[in-house]
């Protein structure tokens, strides 16, 4: 089973991003699940040092940017790109 976004139906799938795409994909799903974690644990992560702090939110937040928003945000961009072709 692949976790591959490919084109429906159209033929081609499109390429992988380029680093450009991806580096906009990568903040679309960082910036938002870091002020999520913030605006949640932010009490708690106050009182921690700076390093700790950093290890708990990036302990957190890469799991759920690679695994729960990534693999959404590349199908997306493969419909986008779809779309754009076909049109």
């Amino acid at each position: 089973m692949s976790h591959q976004p490919t084109a429906p139906h159209t033929g081609q799938a499109p390429p992988p991003p380029n680093k450009h795409q991806l580096a906009l994909m990568i903040w679309i799903a960082v910036f938002p699940t870091l002020t999520v974690i913030n605006l949640a644990f932010g009490d708690f992560l106050g009182t921690l040092h700076p390093v700790v702090r950093t290890l708990v939110l990036a302990t957190v937040a890469v799991p759920i940017v690679i695994y729960g928003l990534m693999p959404h945000l590349h199908r997306l961009r493969v419909r986008l790109l779809t779309r754009t072709r076909a049109s």
